[in-house]
């Protein structure tokens, strides 16, 4: 059926959490087909994007963790959030290869194809979020792509929630995102996120980002966005 598989991936149903003490962390399984997301995003990209790139950010990731018990049983978003606390001989491993697997299994779940759930616009909660934030629909997708196309090298595009609930645009460079404390620029929760590498979209578009951003609209999850966003409004109003 043209999906690659290993021996040992998380279930999809387990968003982003794989640590476990007994256990190394996984690259999940894509919840589609490679194709599935054409002709948006092309088949050969996303085998690449998945089984290489992302492939590589977990293997790196169980590397820098081996012999490091206490952290190398916490799960990856807990990694992330306390990144700045992991010892420094690691840091940076755990930084970029951590950063890139919870960014690239956020960034698989965001996505849905056309013609099953891709695209169109958020509704209910999220929709008026966006509404009071950004002032419409049109106006937080050209902030967002903005965001995206200026993002300078390699680096993600970012919506998040704020500690107050509010929703706010920004982007990332390299692995980074807004969970990582001490480096995050923007801190929240992420509940959308694009990433902007080139290995992400030269196969089919090479140095024509806005292209493959514009085709990005066309396959956001917004059922998955809205849920992530109201997790973590729960979240927001629970510390307030």
């Amino acid at each position: 059926n043209g999906r690659q598989r290993t021996a040992k991936r998380q279930s999809k149903d387990s968003l982003l959490q794989d640590g476990d003490s007994k256990m190394s962390h996984l690259l999940p399984d894509l919840p589609y087909e490679f194709n599935a997301l054409e002709p948006f995003f092309d088949e050969q990209t996303m085998q690449i994007h998945h089984g290489k790139h992302h492939a590589a950010y977990v293997d790196k990731l169980n590397t820098a963790l081996d012999g490091h018990a206490a952290w190398a049983g916490r799960d990856i978003e807990d990694l992330i959030v306390n990144v700045n606390d992991v010892p420094e001989v690691i840091r940076t491993a755990v930084r970029n290869n951590g950063g890139g697997h919870y960014n690239h299994t956020l960034f698989w779940q965001v996505l849905a194809p056309a013609d099953n759930g891709g695209g169109g616009t958020p509704s209910a909660a999220l929709a008026e979020a966006i509404d009071r934030d950004f002032g419409g629909f049109d106006t937080f997708q050209a902030t967002f792509s903005q965001a995206a196309v200026t993002r300078f090298g390699s680096g993600w595009a970012w919506l998040t929630v704020k500690s107050d609930g509010r929703l706010s645009v920004s982007s990332s460079p390299n692995q980074d995102n807004p969970l990582m404390k001490g480096f995050a620029g923007d801190p929240g929760k992420p509940i959308l996120g694009l990433d902007v590498w080139e290995h992400a979209y030269y196969l089919k578009y090479q140095n024509r980002r806005p292209d493959y951003i514009e085709a990005f609209w066309n396959i956001v999850n917004w059922d998955f966005v809205a849920q992530r966003y109201e997790a973590a409004t729960k979240v927001a109003h629970a510390l307030t």
